[in-house]
C-alpha cells in the first residue's frame, strides 16, 4: 500500500470505531433491560443485586470512554 491507500484505510476505520461504540452500547442496554425485567419478575436476591452493579459499571465505563475518546 502507498501512503494515500494507507490514509483512506485509516479515514475509513476511525468513521466506522464510533459507530461500533453505539452499536456495542446499544446491545448493553437491551440486555441490562431483559436482565432487570428477569430479575423484577423473580423477586429480589443477591446475586441480581451483584449483577445489576457489575452491568451498571460496564455501561457506565462504556459511556465514559466514549466520552473521553470524544474530546
Amino acid at each position: 500500500m502507498n501512503a494515500s491507500e494507507t490514509l483512506a484505510v485509516d479515514a475509513f476505520l476511525g468513521l466506522l470505531v464510533p459507530l461500533w461504540q453505539i452499536v456495542i452500547g446499544l446491545l448493553l442496554l437491551v440486555t441490562m433491560a431483559v436482565s432487570v425485567r428477569k430479575l423484577l419478575l423473580r423477586g429480589p436476591s443477591r446475586m441480581g443485586g451483584a449483577l445489576l452493579l457489575v452491568g451498571s459499571a460496564v455501561v457506565g465505563l462504556a459511556v465514559v470512554s466514549y466520552l473521553i475518546q470524544s474530546l
